[in-house]
């Protein structure tokens, strides 16, 4: 007999690659036995020594350019059924490729739990199916996104406390937080729970951590202790905005883990269906300055040749600092920053900022160049932070993300209020970095000197009015947000840029 784990690695196959043989009737279905060991995942499935001989056949037929129908023809049905279990061993984490024929399946016609967490492991989304059979969620779950963290919903939930594998399931997600964030980050608020606390922190110490890339899966045995056992395959599916966790009967799991391997196709089906939650955030917004003038002495195709140019020069940052596109009413830049497990989400505001200033300058030179004009090219951006409502508005073929509430105003104010590629900061930004992150921002306020020099008074901040001469009409366009405390950002000297999330 071998393992799953074994054939697979001796035939060069993927996990959905050995499912889909399965579903086609070229490989009899595995034998599954549970594991005694108390490592996760409880279950592991097993084939006859002649698997091995039929994926060589399938190899050969395939190379010789014979089609898949064929191969089924002469091959489906003829797998021996009277093989016996052997030893147990842990299977492994695959990444599933694109199948040939794909299900024709979304997350509104699927039946069976499905949720997806942020990377701080914080519930975004879920189905009826979930909230109905796993999660056991209240009638009107929180708002706030800090309050739905995942491993106190499970905890709290009655059907999975009754289940057999109520705790294979929790070391399951545990394995795949360990990954991906620290055990402080990841338990240290969960002290309120109680003795419930000690489960969680005793199973994050017995289980190995999954890297956050491709699909990773494990058997749990749902049913309650005492009744008939109900065995379903977890998969876990990493994606930039987090991880999809689905479960289903292990019978259609061929199925499912061939549409998961369409990751444009699933996440695009999930940000449609997320909820709008309250969130703390930092918001970033940018413009060209000056545009009006640059667009009248362009050629219409050469101003959005331009634009792009800008566009595509940023976004290398979106990636890099872990933000999220949001919607410019003009031809400007909206990001938005999330905590995040392993950087400080305005940090990454801020390092965002320094990037685009730099990549400005690079693009400026490019087209000074190209057009042997002497403009420079400048983007000035504005910063803020605050916890506002985050959410889509969407039709039936577009989804945009948006953020409701006066952050994402007063960083759209002050990016006006910037000039010649300046960063201006609210001092409410600044207030948010914890100490150590303080210390590697330079910022303050530049003051006019009796004699009409000017010289940086540093970490200090100014009312924006104070800043302006209040006779101008440029005062007048900031009337609203006069009183408003900010200071401009020149660098974060020696800053390290944050790693890449998966």
């Amino acid at each position: 007999m071998l393992s799953s784990k074994d054939l697979m690695a001796r035939a060069g196959i993927s996990r959905a690659t050995l499912n889909n043989y399965i579903g086609l009737g070229l490989l009899p279905r595995p034998i599954v036995q549970r594991s005694d060991d108390g490592k996760r995942p409880p279950r592991l499935g097993f084939f006859p020594e002649e698997s091995l001989e039929t994926l060589s056949r399938i190899a050969a037929l395939k190379q010789s350019g014979t089609p898949m129908a064929e191969i089924v023809r002469v091959l489906a049905g003829t797998q021996p059924t009277d093989a016996q279990p052997a030893e147990i061993t842990k299977p492994i984490a695959t990444t599933a490729p694109l199948p040939a024929t794909l299900p024709r399946l979304t997350f509104e016609a699927f039946e069976h739990p499905a949720f997806m967490v942020n990377k701080r492991f914080e519930l975004e989304w879920w189905n009826e199916a979930a909230e109905r059979a796993l999660l056991d969620l209240p009638s009107a779950p929180p708002s706030d996104i800090r309050a739905r963290n995942l491993f106190a919903i499970l905890l709290a939930s009655r059907p999975l406390r009754a289940a057999a594998g109520g705790n294979d399931f929790l070391a399951f997600t545990l394995s795949i937080a360990k990954g991906i964030m620290s055990k402080p980050l990841a338990l240290g608020n969960l002290s309120a729970l109680g003795p419930a606390s000690d489960t969680l922190d005793r199973l994050y110490e017995q289980v190995d951590s999954l890297p956050p890339k491709g699909i990773v899966d494990a058997d749990i045995d749902l049913a309650a202790e005492g009744q008939s056992e109900r065995w379903h395959t977890v998969y876990a599916t990493f994606f930039r905005e987090g991880v999809l966790f689905v479960l289903s009967p292990n019978s259609e799991s061929s199925s499912l883990l061939s549409w998961l391997a369409r990751r444009d196709l699933v996440i695009r089906d999930i940000l449609r269906r997320r909820r709008p939650y309250l969130t703390p955030l930092a918001v970033l917004v940018a413009d060209l300055q000056e545009s009006t003038k640059i667009c009248a002495e362009l050629p219409p195709d050469e101003y959005f040749l331009l634009i792009n140019r800008v566009l595509n020069a940023m976004e290398p940052n979106l990636r890099r600092f872990h933000a999220t596109h949001g919607k410019h009413p003009g031809d400007g830049i909206v990001f938005y920053f999330f905590p995040q497990p392993d950087t400080h989400y305005v940090m990454n505001a801020i390092l965002c900022a320094q990037r685009m200033k730099q990549t400005m300058t690079e693009v400026s030179r490019e087209w000074r160049r190209r057009k042997g004009w002497l403009n420079e090219l400048r983007l000035n951006i504005g910063i803020d932070a605050g916890e506002e409502w985050f959410g889509t508005y969407q039709t039936s073929t577009h989804v945009e993300f948006t953020v409701l509430g006066d952050t994402v105003n007063n960083a759209t104010r002050l990016s006006t209020f910037a000039r010649d590629g300046s960063i201006w900061a609210a001092k409410n930004l600044l207030s948010k970095l914890p100490a150590t992150e303080m210390t590697k921002v330079r910022f303050g306020i530049r003051r006019t000197t009796l004699d009409g020099g000017s010289v940086l008074v540093p970490s200090t901040y100014a009312r924006i009015s104070n800043l302006l001469d209040t006779s101008s009409r440029r005062a007048d366009d900031f009337r609203d947000i006069a009183m408003s405390p900010v200071t401009e950002i020149f660098d974060v000297p020696n800053g390290e840029t944050p790693p890449s999330g998966p």
